[in-house]
């Protein structure tokens, strides 16, 4: 279960927010009685929908034969 937390307290007791984190606890910040920060967890959804996105581009694109570079090719300075 997620405590709210307003921004003026959670500025005052930081270090004691972050030490209940590391415990497991969760905290929702807020301004004015409204959400304004809520715990990074939230965003798995996003990074998995990014990831796929990501995926999907990638397997349109077309595979280039580059050959096979050595190492000293790699790190050859070209300017």
């Amino acid at each position: 279960m997620e405590e709210c937390v307003s921004a003026a307290d959670a500025s005052r007791r930081f270090s004691l927010l972050l030490r209940g984190v590391r415990e497991g606890r969760s905290y929702v910040v807020t301004s004015h009685g409204k959400p304004v920060a809520r715990p990074a967890g939230r965003n798995d959804g996003v990074v998995k929908r990014a990831r796929a996105t990501l995926l999907k581009r990638l397997e349109k694109q077309p595979v280039v034969n580059a050959g096979r570079w050595t190492r000293d090719e790699l790190y050859e300075d070209i300017s």
